[in-house]
C-alpha cells in the first residue's frame, strides 16, 4: 500500500499559473495569473508548440518530483483588475526579484495590471520596476521572458514618455528578444517595440535608436530600422523639420548598405518619405515643378552625404519617383 501510495504522489501533476497560488500535493490549483484562481482537476501534460503564439508554457522544472507548470499568456485586454492596490504594490519587488520563477511571472503580470487599471498609483516605482523587468527579460527561462516582453509592452502603453530615462537596457533587450530563434518569444518582443514606437515620442526616440543601427548583430539592426522607420513616419512633416531633415537623410543613407534586406527596405521607406517632405518644403512654381524637383533634392543630397552615400540615396529616390510617375500616367 505504501509503495503503490509513493507512485501515486510521484505521478502527480500540480498545474500553477499564479503568484497567489503555489504547487502543492494536495490539490492542484490553476489560474490566469491575473489575479483570480480557481480549483480545477489535473490536467494531463501536453507538448507545448514554442512556435504558436498563445501557447501555454509547460516547464518541468523538477522532473523528478512530477511537478507540471502552466503558464498562460493573458493579452492585456483579458487582464482583470486588483482589489488590494497597495497589497500588491508592497510585495510587487520583493516578487519581482524572487529566485522562484513561477512568483516572478506572477509579478510581471501584478506589473502588467497596475499599469492597466492603476498607473498613477505605480508611477512612483516605475524606475525600480523597469531594471528588474529588464532582468526577467535576460531570464534564459521562455515563460518569464515572453511574460516579460508582454509586461513591456503595458508599460509603454501606459507611461509613454515618462520612462524615457530607463529605455536603454529595456530597449536593447527587447531588440535581443526579437532577433532570436525562439518565434514565440521573438514575436512578443516585436509587439513590445511597435508599443514603443507608438506610445513613446519620436523625437525622444529617436536619438535611442540611433545607436542600436550600429549593432554588431545584423538582425538587431534590421529590428532597429524598423523602429527608426516607424518614429520617423510619427513625426510627421512638421517635425522632421525640426528635427532636421539633414541629420534622418544621414542615419537612413547608412542603412541602405546594410547586410539584411529588413534594414534595407526600412531605410528606404524613410528617404522616400523625407523626399517627400523636402519637395513640400521647397516647392516651386508648377512650370518650373518637373525638373526643379529633382534638382533640388540632388543637391541637397549632394551637399549633406558622402558621394556614394549620395549616388545610393538618389538612385532609390529617383527610380522610386520614376515609378510612382508611372503609375499615376496609367491610371
Amino acid at each position: 500500500m505504501a509503495a503503490k501510495a509513493l507512485i501515486d504522489l510521484k505521478n502527480l501533476h500540480v498545474s500553477e499559473r499564479n503568484l497567489d497560488c503555489k504547487a502543492g500535493l494536495t490539490k492542484p490549483c490553476v489560474g490566469k495569473m491575473n489575479g483570480k484562481a480557481e480549483d480545477r482537476p489535473p490536467q494531463q501534460s501536453v507538448s507545448l508548440d514554442h512556435n504558436h503564439p498563445n501557447a501555454v508554457e509547460i516547464e518541468k522544472p523538477e522532473a523528478e518530483r512530477g511537478v507540471v507548470i502552466e503558464i498562460e499568456y493573458i493579452e492585456s485586454e483579458d487582464l482583470n483588475n486588483i482589489t488590494d492596490v497597495d497589497a500588491a504594490l508592497k510585495s510587487l519587488l520583493t516578487g519581482l526579484d524572487s529566485k522562484d520563477w513561477v512568483s516572478v511571472c506572477g509579478a510581471l503580470n501584478i506589473v502588467r495590471r497596475l499599469s492597466v487599471y492603476h498607473k498613477e498609483d505605480m508611477l512612483h516605482m516605475v524606475e525600480e520596476v523597469i531594471p528588474l523587468v529588464v532582468k526577467s527579460l535576460k531570464n534564459p527561462r521562455s515563460a518569464v521572458s515572453k511574460t516579460a516582453c508582454m509586461t513591456s509592452a503595458d508599460i509603454f502603453s501606459s507611461y509613454n514618455d515618462h520612462i524615457i530615462d530607463q529605455l536603454d537596457p529595456l530597449l536593447t533587450q527587447l531588440l535581443l528578444k526579437s532577433s532570436q530563434d525562439k518565434r514565440f518569444v521573438c514575436e512578443a518582443a516585436e509587439k513590445a517595440l511597435v508599443a514603443m514606437t507608438t506610445h513613446v515620442s519620436p523625437n525622444l526616440l529617436l536619438p535611442k535608436l540611433q545607436p542600436c543601427l550600429k549593432n554588431r548583430n545584423p538582425r538587431i539592426r534590421a529590428k532597429a530600422s524598423l523602429c527608426f522607420s516607424r518614429s520617423v513616419s510619427r513625426l510627421g512633416i512638421e517635425g522632421i523639420r525640426e528635427y532636421g531633415i539633414e541629420k534622418l537623410v544621414q542615419v537612413a543613407a547608412t542603412q541602405l548598405s546594410d547586410q539584411l534586406p529588413e534594414s534595407r527596405e526600412a531605410a528606404r521607406t524613410v528617404l522616400l518619405e523625407l523626399q517627400t517632405v523636402y519637395k513640400i518644403s521647397h516647392r516651386v512654381e508648377p512650370e518650373e515643378e518637373e525638373h526643379s524637383d529633382v534638382a533640388t533634392w540632388q543637391i541637397f543630397c549632394q551637399s549633406n552625404l558622402s558621394p556614394l552615400s549620395a549616388q545610393a540615396v538618389l538612385r532609390v529616390t529617383i527610380v522610386a519617383g520614376v515609378a510612382r510617375e508611372a503609375l499615376v500616367t496609367r491610371s
